[in-house]
């Protein structure tokens, strides 16, 4: 069932109103334009955590250009590997950065938690808005009309990165349906290898193949929220992957792990169902495959469909507290708006922009040595208008990946299934959105 923007809109409404009805009492949440934007007297310099690869080398042109605003970056794990627990745990100790990354999926539950500045205060940011492809500026704006929670930076539509010369090589064709890719799965594995690895951890991942068969986890209709971790579609793509993993088809490492990374640079794992940004992961994770990956479109489920999923995508959010708002919200503006930080950002990470200008950029049409040439970009520019820009986050996601992560390390070693995973995160997150008093539909 497709939504509408304007249902999107009141469900992510609903998102802060209904939330912050419970944390405004336990906390003292206090009003969201509670800092001026208005320049400093003197010199400043800010604090930003980000995990994006090579993120120090965008801030070096910064600072080198912008000497009376210095930033300080510190990098960590992947949010959902510890920088979002540390913002929040920073947060409530008061010592929280100015500046952090926080992925869309992720931003309500820091709203929920009023632990982000509204960028509104800010004339600048305001009038950046027709800069942004509209659905990243709807993923900051939380379907607000009049704040803002964040400077989109990248999107993130899924294809399929895959070993062209091992295709080639044993004659096995690129699989264009799912069908066909566990038929494939099936040849591979009878030579030795894996058609690809599923990840034990990424939730987001999993998120990211619901959101193509146009599955829904999240509803809202003004009053409370539905939560449906196991509808039709869910049901559909965790049989799908819960038959690879019974079989034996598919290898189920650890992310980003050295297990992960000498499976894709031996040659025993094949492919990787990812992101744009996973160009960045594949290259730095096995660099001695170099020249012979390739990037198609996602395989589909019904043969003739043109959909595709979105796994990721941030934005850099100002946190409560900041006494330098208005620098911040400068800094944030001209890494992901400028052609230098954008280009940047490129270079180090194959950081998809979200804005219009930055979709033009010189190097989004060059090839990829490490993919043979191939002007990858060109491929991910076709699946991103693919994908359904109303897929609704829930005001708990980052609950809800950490509960179906534990069904699914389960399920990997044979313990249990996908399903009974999602299941069971469907029960956790509907406890977790009561205990904060966030209502929930019967």
């Amino acid at each position: 069932m497709r939504h509408t923007k304007r249902a999107v809109t009141a469900a992510l409404l609903s998102t802060v109103a209904l939330a912050l009805v419970g944390c405004s009492a336990e906390t003292g949440a206090s009003d969201n334009n509670s800092a001026s934007c208005e320049p400093a007297d003197g010199d400043v310099t800010l604090t930003f955590t980000s995990w994006i690869p090579g993120i120090e080398d965008a801030v070096a042109i910064w600072n080198e250009q912008n000497p009376e605003i210095q930033v300080e970056v510190q990098t960590g794990p992947s949010g959902n590997a510890g920088t979002y627990q540390n913002f929040f745990n920073q947060l409530e100790a008061g010592n929280a950065p100015d500046l952090g990354q926080i992925e869309y999926d992720a931003l309500p539950n820091f709203r929920v938690q009023d632990g982000l500045e509204d960028l509104a205060a800010c004339a600048d940011v305001v009038a950046a808005e027709d800069q942004f492809v509209d659905w990243t500026w709807g993923q900051v704006t939380l379907g607000t009309d009049d704040e803002v929670y964040g400077v989109p930076q990248d999107q993130g539509p899924m294809g399929l990165f895959y070993r062209s010369d091992l295709f080639e090589q044993n004659g096995i064709e690129v699989p264009a349906t799912w069908e066909e890719y566990k038929a494939a799965a099936e040849k591979i594995r009878a030579l030795g290898g894996y058609i690809t690895n599923f990840s034990q951890t990424d939730i987001n991942q999993f998120a990211g193949f619901v959101w193509q068969a146009d599955g829904q986890w999240f509803q809202n209709d003004g009053d409370a929220w539905t939560v449906d971790l196991t509808g039709e579609e869910s049901t559909k793509v965790a049989d799908y992957w819960q038959e690879l993993i019974a079989n034996d088809l598919v290898s189920t490492y650890p992310a980003w792990t050295d297990e992960w990374n000498n499976a894709y640079n031996s040659g025993e794992v094949w492919s990787w169902n990812s992101a744009v940004w996973g160009a960045n992961s594949i290259a730095s994770g096995a660099p001695d495959t170099s020249g012979n990956w390739s990037v198609a479109l996602a395989p589909q489920w019904n043969e003739g469909d043109a959909t595709a999923g979105n796994w990721g995508g941030s934005s850099v959010a100002v946190f409560k507290g900041t006494e330098h708002l208005y620098e911040a919200a400068k800094f944030a503006l001209w890494l992901n708006t400028s052609e230098e930080g954008l280009t940047s950002l490129n270079q180090t990470a194959q950081i998809y922009p979200a804005t219009t200008a930055g979709l033009e950029l010189p190097v989004l049409k060059e090839g990829v040595e490490f993919y043979g040439g191939q002007a990858i970009y060109d491929v991910f520019a076709e699946a991103a208008t693919q994908v359904n820009p109303d897929f609704v986050w829930g005001p708990t996601m980052t609950q809800t990946y950490a509960d179906v992560a534990d069904g699914f390390k389960a399920a990997a070693s044979g313990d249990g299934t996908l399903l009974d995973a999602l299941t069971k995160g469907q029960e956790s997150t509907i406890s977790t959105l009561e205990a904060q008093s966030i209502p929930v539909a019967e």
